[in-house]
């Protein structure tokens, strides 16, 4: 892998002094493709990660992919760091889970955007009140105050409609 990344950096250098681009593209280009070798993504593991998420078993996954894999094949790609991009097409396809989730999902990037999204104060900023706290016994209590002010205005409305009643047949 260090290989590979030595190549791309001498390329990048040389083709960054001798390429003139107004916009950066090529520049920027490279500069993805370097960030992206240097990610430690272990694609075997995503492999892993997304099977179980989704309750899938490795023969079950095994069987999906054809008669050539067996349980003992499936344990063996999900150590693998990189999986061939025909084979993640296939697994892809198998688990509905798009090939780039694979390629890219880093569970340390995920871990670290939980922990500095989902801290103590993650919420504080939602409420002016601190901590809201409701009893259900008060919401209870106040439900039934309202059904009986409720039913207190239907026995008065009653009464009153009985009143006009009384007036029309003495009329």
């Amino acid at each position: 892998m260090s290989d590979k990344k030595d190549v791309l950096r001498d390329i990048f250098l040389s083709l960054k002094f001798r390429i003139f681009n107004p916009n950066g593209f090529i520049v920027e280009s490279l500069e993805k493709l370097i960030f992206i070798m240097e990610q430690k993504i272990h694609q075997g593991r995503n492999v892993k990660r997304f099977r179980e998420m989704l309750g899938i078993k490795q023969e079950s996954l095994a069987f999906d992919l054809g008669n050539e894999w067996n349980q003992k094949k499936i344990s063996m790609l999900e150590q693998k760091d990189v999986i061939e991009v025909d084979l993640l097409d296939q697994i892809s396809q198998a688990l509905k889970i798009p090939v780039e989730a694979f390629q890219n999902f880093d569970e340390e990037q995920a871990v670290n955007v939980i922990a500095n999204t989902f801290g103590e104060h993650a919420f504080s900023n939602s409420f002016n009140h601190g901590t809201i706290n409701i009893s259900p016994l008060d919401e209870l209590k106040k439900l039934h105050e309202e059904k009986i002010a409720l039913y207190e205005r239907m026995l008065k409305e009653k009464d009153e409609m009985m009143v006009r009643f009384e007036k029309l047949i003495k009329k």
